[in-house]
């Protein structure tokens, strides 16, 4: 039936953007990468080789494209938490879904790469949970 498409997309709050790019995840002391889907203020999907539980708080570092900053293309850290996680048909990675709580944008020169490179040594950028093992 073609009524459950008005009906979805009646319930989102917020502008939609489909943004294909990396982002890094910070959640338990761990750092994972992951790859955009689409994001709104409210909230962002996003691909990543990890199953996360309902309700994890997690971190995300990504630079917010212009088109919802209305300016320049900014590196953002967000905090929220996960309100789904489906497995993908490839069986390699998870579509997870999270409510963002807050964010704050980064100093323009901060290197967000170094979030999604999970082999850099460099600590620099991650904030709290870091653990060496």
């Amino acid at each position: 039936m073609m009524s459950t498409e008005p009906n979805r997309l009646e319930r989102r709050g917020a502008q939609r953007f489909e943004v294909h790019q990396p982002l890094a995840i910070h959640f338990e002391g761990r750092t994972v990468p992951a790859f955009t889907q689409d994001l709104s203020s409210r909230g962002i999907f996003f691909y990543a080789a990890v199953a996360l539980a309902e309700g994890t708080v997690v971190e995300l570092t990504f630079i917010m494209p212009s088109e919802i900053t209305l300016g320049d293309n900014m590196p953002v850290r967000c905090r929220g938490r996960v309100l789904r996680t489906v497995p993908s048909s490839d069986g390699q990675r998870s579509g997870i879904a999270v409510q963002l709580d807050s964010y704050e944008y980064l100093p323009a020169d901060e290197q967000v790469t170094q979030f999604v490179r999970v082999s850099v040594g460099s600590s620099v950028g991650v904030t709290s949970g870091s653990a060496t093992r």
